[in-house]
């Protein structure tokens, strides 16, 4: 390992307590290395524009900086245990080419500062691919929902309930999942906030540009308070990691109907082939694995949301233990997009079974809509409910799934999805 940056002449530095201190840091922070070669480039034309360093040695310090994001990228420079953490790697490959100019480019920073702005560019970019899977999703429902309009029994507590339709299926997770796109989108507004040049968490004693890295780096906003940039971390990542979970979470229950839907028991729904997997012992079995761990998923998003929120039991100001908080993001994050990414093409080209759908409408299925119509004629409707119970049985006479449907004309039922309005919503999140 390289000398650590914070070494100084009169302390040993053990070796075992180094591997506890480095953890595996410089592996995690492959994952936005490249982020906080972005930021150093904003950090270095600040210092710049204040007279820290010469145009001369920006301009080479900033083609160094790019060269070794090429060569990281290209895998001939590795991030390895030869350094402390990715920011370490940064100086030191600098110090090595560039001499006095490489070890002026920490001046005005921290490695507290370092982490949190590769972690917001980090988090942006992956808050954006979270609300173009949502807008996705969404998207596929909402032209499914349009396109065809099955008949299919409705539940509650897993009982057959009412008719209702698959238009009426794939509607609700529509708007489930323009909700979801806004949360993404909220998340992201949150943390769009530029914590470069809060240094440890009080301010340096020169005047930082902090106008032109938060302008350079794309941010909404100056994260202005250094304490605060510091009592950020962790919460930020948390709210990053709610609009995650808040999309599994309805994944799961689609995932869980999918479940139900694909059993023999219901038999309603065919998957593509490839979202299925045979049994290692069993010839006639296809299993659908893929919706079984899209239904698992959250779970490793919650465990990462947990496990940072019992890191911040901490005072203000800038805590080690933190430190743990990248590989519960990263793994959370991977785990929960790698299981969104799946979802828009298994709902495009899954199969309904019509004829198994209709079978299972049972004539009480209909008690529900005697009752209301004669409420609406005028009997009173707990006396309309009762009469409808007890000839529950005969409720069908008459009916068939489509007039039900067809009757249906509360706003957002079978007979009123409502879609444009939704696709309304969806379109003025796209901007």
């Amino acid at each position: 390992m390289t000398q650590p940056l914070w070494q100084k002449s009169d302390t040993q530095v053990d070796a075992r307590i180094m591997r506890f201190l480095a953890g595996n840091d410089v592996v995690l922070d492959r994952e936005f290395f490249l982020h906080d070669i972005t930021a150093s480039k904003a950090h270095v034309e600040g210092l710049a524009n204040i007279g820290v360093v010469s145009t001369q040695e920006r301009d080479a310090l900033l083609r160094e900086l790019d060269i070794l994001a090429a060569d990281f990228s290209a895998g001939t420079f590795v991030l390895d245990e030869r350094f402390e953490d990715g920011h370490s790697a940064i100086e030191a490959r600098l110090t090595e080419r560039l001499g006095d100019a490489g070890r002026r480019v920490h001046t005005g920073r921290s490695r507290n500062d370092q982490i949190l702005v590769a972690t917001r560019l980090w988090l942006k970019e992956k808050l954006a691919t979270l609300e173009a899977l949502c807008r996705r999703v969404a998207g596929v429902c909402l032209e499914r929902a349009a396109g065809e309009s099955l008949p299919m029994p409705g539940y509650t507590h897993i009982q057959r309930a009412v008719v209702s339709s698959t238009g009426m299926w794939f509607a609700a997770f529509a708007e489930a999942f323009i909700d979801n796109t806004l949360r993404a989108r909220q998340a992201l507004e949150l943390i769009d906030a530029n914590p470069l040049g809060t240094a440890a968490g009080y301010g340096v004693n020169i005047a930082l540009d902090r106008a032109h890295t938060t302008a350079a780096l794309g941010f909404g906003r100056m994260q202005v308070s250094p304490i605060y940039a510091q009592l950020s971390r962790g919460k930020f990542e948390m709210a990053a990691l709610d609009a995650v979970g808040t999309a599994l979470l309805d994944t799961r229950r689609l995932a869980w109907d999918l479940s139900l839907f694909t059993t023999a028991e219901f038999d309603f729904v065919k998957l593509p082939a490839e979202y299925t997997t045979g049994s290692s012992i069993m010839p006639n079995k296809r299993n659908p694995d893929v919706v079984e761990l899209l239904r698992a998923s959250y779970a490793s998003v919650a465990a990462a949301r947990t496990e940072i929120e019992q890191l911040l039991s901490l005072p203000s100001g800038y805590q080690r233990d933190l430190q743990l908080s990248k590989g519960s993001l990263f793994h959370g994050f991977s785990m929960g997009l790698g299981a969104l990414e799946l979802l828009p093409d298994m709902l495009a080209r899954f199969e309904w079974k019509a004829d198994r759908m209709r079978a299972a409408i049972e004539p009480a299925m209909y008690a529900t809509d005697v009752a209301i119509e004669q409420a609406a004629a005028g009997v009173p409707f707990r006396d309309a409910y009762r009469a409808a119970a007890e000839t529950a049985a005969s409720a069908g006479e008459g009916r068939t799934p489509e007039s039900s449907l067809a009757a249906r004309t509360s706003p957002g039922a079978g007979n009123a999805l409502m879609l444009d309005m939704l696709r309304a919503r969806l379109a003025a999140l796209a901007g």
